[in-house]
């Protein structure tokens, strides 16, 4: 069964920092083109972090760029997404992405 699972959501003060993991399973793993979205309740769904095509470029959304670091472990097939200085408005469901494949997501409430 192939799937992505999030985890490391969870409860942080405004200044905080979570680091969030998605790990894969049932298929060879690979990067490329893995990333992370969030999204709160009435929205869309934004992009927020991913790897490009090749697997090794990062991509950032303005609203990451400098607070937000995605990285990956290959040997434990896992895609990290490190938040630090979080803000109020970084409260969201959190979903990992691979070609094809969607995460269940996990929660990230930021309280002020």
């Amino acid at each position: 069964q192939v799937q992505l699972v999030e985890s490391g959501g969870g409860l942080v003060q405004a200044g905080g920092s979570l680091r969030l993991s998605c790990t894969a399973s049932g298929r060879p793993f690979s990067s490329s083109n893995m990333g992370w979205y969030r999204q709160v309740a009435g929205k869309e769904r934004e992009f927020v972090a991913g790897f490009g095509l090749d697997g090794l470029n990062r991509v950032y959304a303005d609203s990451a760029k400098g607070r937000f670091t995605i990285s990956r472990d290959n040997a434990k097939s896992t895609v990290y997404l490190e938040m630090n200085s979080l803000k109020p408005e970084d409260t969201a469901m959190y979903y990992c992405k691979s070609p094809g494949l969607w995460g269940k997501g996990t929660l990230v409430t930021v309280s002020s």
